[in-house]
Formats: C-alpha cells, sequence, structure tokens
C-alpha cells in the first residue's frame, strides 16, 4: 500500500513538471519516487527455492545454516535453544494438550509470605495443595477458575523444595511437581527513631525492630531534662528508615523541619505516627497535609485501632494517597512520607504478635522501605533442566564464579538486557540444589528433573516457541530472491541530488 502511495505521488509531481515543459525534472522526480517505492516494497526476483528444515518433537536440532525457514513439530524448544539459532521464518501450530504455568518467587526475605500461583487452560472444579517436604499439606485452596493461589509464611531461612499437587474433584492428581524456594534473612533494617510523647507503641516497635536484627538509632525524650537514647550497634552509614511521633516534628524549629525534609529527599523514608498531633497548621505548611479534627473512635484495620486526634478528612487529599482509612503516603522527591492515623497498636503485642509483625511489615512496604543488599541474584526465566545451558546473573558479584562438581571454567559476562548485571552460563549434569560460589558469597540454584511438571515444560516451550517467532520476518516468496534496498536508495539519492541541483541553477 505504502509503495502504491509514492508511486501515486511521483506521478502526479512528474505530470506538473511535464504540463510546465520541465520534462528532465520530470523524469528524475519519477525516478526518485519508483525507487523509493521499491525500497518500501521490498521486491524479489525469481531465485532458488527456498530450504525449509524440519524441527523434529524429540531428538537433536539439525544444521540450520542453509535454512531459509523452519519447520517445526511438538511444543517447540527452551529459550536457551533458541537463542543459539539464527533468526528464521517459523511454520508451527501450537499442539492442543493441555498445559499449566506456574508462578512463585524463586527467593524472598524471612517474614514474606509465599505465594505460588497456578494458571491452566481447562476450567472445573480443582484443588491446589503445598505440601512441605514430609508431605504435610501446608497451604491448600480449591476452585474452578483459571487461576488458583496458595500462601504459605515459612517459619525459617533455608533453601527449601516444596511439592504442589493439583487434583480435580474426585481426588485424582492431575499435575504434581517440586517447588523449590530460597528464605534469606534480611539485611538488617538501619532505622532512627526521634520520639517526644513516650507511649506503648514506639516501645513495642522498638521491640519489633530490634528482634528482625535492625541497626537502630533511638531517642525518647521522657521530660524536659531526662531522655532515653538507644545508639546504634554499629556505624548507620545509609538509614532507610526514620519514625517519629507527631509531637517530634510539631516541636522542631523550621530550620530543623527543612533539614528533616531534605534527608527524606534523598531517599529516606519517614514514617509518622499521628497519635500525639495537637497542631495541624505545620503539617500543612511544611509537607501539604491537610488535617482536620476526629472524634475518638475504633476502626477495624485490620484489626482494632483507635483514631489520631488529627486526620485527613478524605481518602486522597491532593499529593497524599489513603489506604484502610488511617493511613496516608505521597512520594517526597526521592523518598516517602507516611502519615499513620492510628494508635493503640501496642496491645496486640502479645496476644497476636505474628499479625502485629505483618501490619508493620506492610507499612514499611507502603513506606517503600529498602533493604540494600550487596549481592541480588535473579532468577530464571525457565525451569533448569540437566543437561541444558543454564544461565544464571547477578549484581554485585565479582572475580570468578566456582560450581563445586562441575568442570567448567566459569566467566561472568555482561549482556545486553540486563544492564547491570554479570551472567555467567553453565551446563549442570544432575538434579537438585546446585550450589554456586562468589568472592561475595554463595548461592544456590535448583536443577529440576527431566519427568518435573511436563505440563509446565510444554508450556515454556511454546512461550518461548513464540517469541521466536515474533522476532523472525516472514518468508519469501517459493522461488525467489529478495532484492537489496541500498542499490534503490543510491538511485533514490543520485535523482534528488540532480533535481536540487537544476533548480538551483
Amino acid at each position: 500500500m505504502m509503495a502504491i502511495v509514492l508511486s501515486a505521488i511521483g506521478l502526479i509531481s512528474a505530470a506538473l513538471y511535464a504540463r510546465s515543459r520541465q520534462w528532465v525534472n520530470a523524469a528524475l522526480i519519477l525516478i526518485a519516487a519508483l525507487a523509493l517505492a521499491a525500497i518500501v516494497a521490498k521486491p524479489a526476483l525469481p531465485g532458488d527455492a527456498k530450504q525449509t528444515v524440519t524441527i523434529p518433537s524429540h531428538g537433536p536440532v539439525p544444521d540450520l545454516a542453509g535454512a531459509t525457514t523452519i519447520q517445526l513439530e511438538g511444543d517447540g524448544l527452551r529459550a536457551a535453544q533458541w537463542k543459539d539459532l539464527p533468526a528464521r521464518p517459523l511454520q508451527w501450530t501450537a499442539p492442543a494438550t493441555d498445559t499449566v504455568r506456574l508462578d512463585f518467587p524463586r527467593q524472598l526475605t524471612l517474614g514474606r509470605f509465599f505465594t505460588l500461583t497456578l494458571h491452566r487452560q481447562q476450567g472445573g472444579a480443582v484443588r491446589l495443595q503445598l505440601l512441605a517436604e514430609n508431605d504435610q499439606v501446608i497451604a491448600e485452596t480449591s476452585g474452578s477458575g483459571a487461576d488458583l493461589t496458595v500462601q504459605w509464611l515459612p517459619p525459617v531461612a533455608e533453601a527449601i523444595v516444596l511439592r504442589a499437587r493439583l487434583l480435580d474433584a474426585a481426588g485424582k492428581t492431575l499435575a504434581q511437581g517440586p517447588i523449590p524456594v530460597i528464605v534469606r534473612d534480611a539485611p538488617p533494617l538501619q532505622a532512627l527513631g526521634r520520639f517526644s510523647a513516650p507511649s506503648f507503641d514506639a516501645k513495642v516497635l522498638n521491640t519489633l525492630l530490634s528482634n528482625s536484627h535492625a541497626i537502630l538509632d533511638w531517642q525518647v525524650t521522657l521530660g524536659k531534662a531526662l531522655s532515653r537514647a538507644e545508639t546504634a550497634r554499629s556505624e548507620l552509614a545509609a538509614p532507610a528508615l526514620m519514625v517519629i511521633d507527631a509531637a517530634y516534628f510539631e516541636g522542631l524549629h523550621a530550620d530543623a523541619r527543612a533539614a528533616l525534609l531534605a534527608q527524606v529527599a534523598q531517599g529516606l523514608s519517614l514514617i509518622v505516627l499521628g497519635g500525639t498531633a495537637s497542631d495541624p497548621a505545620p503539617w500543612a505548611a511544611s509537607i501539604g497535609l491537610p488535617l482536620v479534627p476526629q472524634a475518638e473512635k475504633s476502626v477495624d484495620a485490620p484489626f482494632a485501632l483507635t483514631t489520631a486526634p488529627f486526620n485527613p478528612a478524605n481518602t486522597n487529599a491532593g499529593p497524599w494517597q489513603g489506604q484502610d482509612k488511617l493511613l496516608w503516603s505521597r512520594s517526597w522527591q526521592k523518598g516517602r512520607i507516611v502519615w499513620l492515623g492510628a494508635s493503640d497498636w501496642h496491645r496486640y503485642a502479645i496476644s497476636e504478635p505474628q499479625r502485629l509483625g505483618l501490619w508493620w511489615q506492610n507499612l514499611l512496604d507502603v513506606a517503600g522501605v529498602k533493604r540494600l543488599d550487596p549481592v541480588v541474584w535473579f532468577d530464571q526465566d525457565e525451569m533448569p533442566l540437566p543437561g541444558q545451558r543454564l544461565e544464571v546473573c547477578a549484581s554485585g558479584v565479582s572475580g570468578e564464579l566456582t560450581v563445586p562438581g562441575l568442570q567448567q571454567k566459569l566467566e561472568w559476562q555482561r549482556r545486553s538486557d540486563k544492564a547491570d548485571a554479570l551472567c555467567a552460563a553453565m551446563w549442570p549434569s544432575q538434579t537438585g540444589w546446585l550450589q554456586l560460589q562468589t568472592k561475595a558469597g554463595s548461592h544456590q540454584v535448583y536443577v529440576f528433573a527431566e519427568d518435573d511438571w511436563p505440563a509446565w515444560q510444554r508450556a515454556q516451550r511454546r512461550d518461548a516457541t513464540v517469541r521466536y517467532r515474533m522476532r523472525t520476518t516472514q518468508a519469501p516468496g517459493s522461488g525467489s530472491t529478495p532484492l537489496p534496498a541500498w542499490p534503490f536508495a543510491l538511485l533514490f539519492a543520485a535523482a534528488m541530488l540532480a533535481l536540487w541541483w537544476r533548480e538551483r541553477r
């Protein structure tokens, strides 16, 4: 269509020149238009017939050096296999066999819920179970939709291989297999605490953070000339969190408030305990938080808490976004500020300590608190299998990568799609946990067995095949050879230069 439009424009322009008897200019503009149309149309001349190479559903991949198109059987190849092949037009129809797809974190921090989601093609009533290493069911859900999700809270930090099982309404196993996950201890949180109104809430928060091995610099004003301070056990090189009560902020001089907000602007997360607020003026003037008096009442969010004496009237107050009627947050340049308009959570420190800890973990997430880990390992895109190439990537690593049991020299290399990471390739020979050693520490990768999760393997192969087909061009017609575009580009440039030279005379 574009070639037809360009040809039509050229004919019209040439006709206008011919009408004024400028025959040479008319010929030049016609030549330029036809050359540009040829570049867009990509014409082909009769030539050698295209060669089609068939990749079987099982067995080795044939040589594709002379292939102009690929015919594929079965579910396709793994992403690592497609990456090694040249881009060729692909003829393939996905089989009709059923597949499942699993979504779960390969590694998570202790204190976080492990979430497993199973996506399936067919409907019907089913159950999804998550089993511990001793085959005890630790989480279960049922439903008839396409997606099923189970959650589980790991009790300790360890590398563990769970199992998932999908059952139909009669209890027949439809799919099952291992679910490996590495539960890590979180890097110590570096936190500051400044309070001018002592409370049981601040004391309980101190205990929660201390039990999570946080590095704390905690100061509480007990009276006009009396204060209690807890100095950090090590230097706070880069504090990620600061918790204050409203009374502390209201008692600061204007210059001190500006200095505090400057710290937040550099990336610090600030959580304000609003239970001691008494003056809404500095909040509106300093951080644009419109506070109005509140009648004391109990609100369930997620358990019964007492509202602060001052809170925003609406869920959305300008740049502030509300949550659970007791929590408002906003960005402050590189940092974030959170207003907690509730108190009396200390009542749950004994009766529901785990629930209270998870609630505070959610507050830290809302505040955007990030615990810096010097080394970050990236999850694999597909199931590692023995005898198949495995690529591991990490940031913050250096030096050699060694794998006990593998007689391979591994070198870190940079990848264009992972600018901040280094990657290395290996070929594991057996199933189970694969130990990786670097100067910065160790890591583990689980290698699945060849018969694990066959329906998930089929889905991964099909997804990888679809991605490969999307990056290839259409095959030229049978018995044809595409013409290069550069002769037409030269012809177009020459015609336009000649036309310009004639118009300048």
